[in-house]
């Protein structure tokens, strides 16, 4: 199990928060996301076997908010 936080530019409204943690919260492999709406940070916990903290970031980025940093422990 790996975690991996992404810091995001700015998010303007709650509902980029549900946003987020639905569609990474769907993916195959990824057990838990929280957006940090004061930081403009996503955390997610996922498995590294099924999915790949890269594959997190796409996702984040296709949905229309650009990661500014990723962090992997």
């Amino acid at each position: 199990m790996k975690k991996a936080v992404f810091g995001l530019e700015p998010l303007s409204c709650p509902t980029c928060i549900k946003k987020i943690e639905n569609t990474v919260g769907k993916m195959d492999g990824v057990e838990a996301v929280k957006v940090l709406f004061n930081s403009n940070k996503v955390r997610a916990q996922f498995n590294e076997d099924v999915v790949q903290a890269e594959q997190i970031h796409e996702v984040i980025t296709k949905l229309g908010y650009p990661v500014v940093s990723q962090k992997v422990s």
